[in-house]
């Protein structure tokens, strides 16, 4: 258990940024008034996300492996950090649709609506939705993920470190 002990505390750092993060995006109104604009904001979710995996690499490398850490052991911290992280995307995802932001659905239904996105409300149900957002954010983990740690898995190696 204490080998994983940092990524459990890094995957607990990454859900509460994530949850800020939708706190930030429903307080300027990109969840209701700026919807125009969700997709771009969202974005810029990558910048600490990325944060989080180098930091939480750079912990495991310092913490566990004495300042040398092969790639291998980068990557395995990485998509251990990343299963974690997966495995609590669907209470985070519940928890955004329906305590930080329950409109949100209401919200860009009328806007797909709106502008054309969607040209029936059965056909924006059946997109903008928990279920299919929880999906969403299971595939999104997983991909980002597993990208994320190999980038950062190859930043973070020490330039001669020991095979493990």
């Amino acid at each position: 258990m204490n080998r994983i002990n940092i990524e459990l505390k890094w995957a607990f750092v990454f859900l509460v940024m994530s949850l800020l993060w939708m706190l930030l995006e429903k307080w300027t109104g990109v969840h209701s008034t700026h919807l125009d604009k969700h997709q771009y904001i969202s974005l810029i979710f990558a910048i600490p996300a990325i944060a989080v995996y180098y930091f939480a690499l750079t912990d495991k490398k310092k913490t566990i492996y004495a300042g040398q850490m092969s790639f291998k052991q980068g990557l395995f911290s990485g998509l251990l950090l990343t299963l974690i992280i997966t495995l609590l995307s669907p209470v985070s995802q519940w928890f955004v649709s329906t305590v930080i932001t329950p409109d949100y659905f209401n919200n860009v239904i009328a806007y797909s609506l709106e502008t054309g996105y969607y040209a029936t409300r059965k056909q924006a149900e059946a997109y903008f939705n928990l279920n299919n957002y929880i999906v969403q954010s299971i595939l999104g983990a997983i991909s980002m993920g597993i990208i994320t740690s190999v980038i950062i898995a190859f930043i973070v190696k020490s330039k001669k470190s020991a095979q493990k």
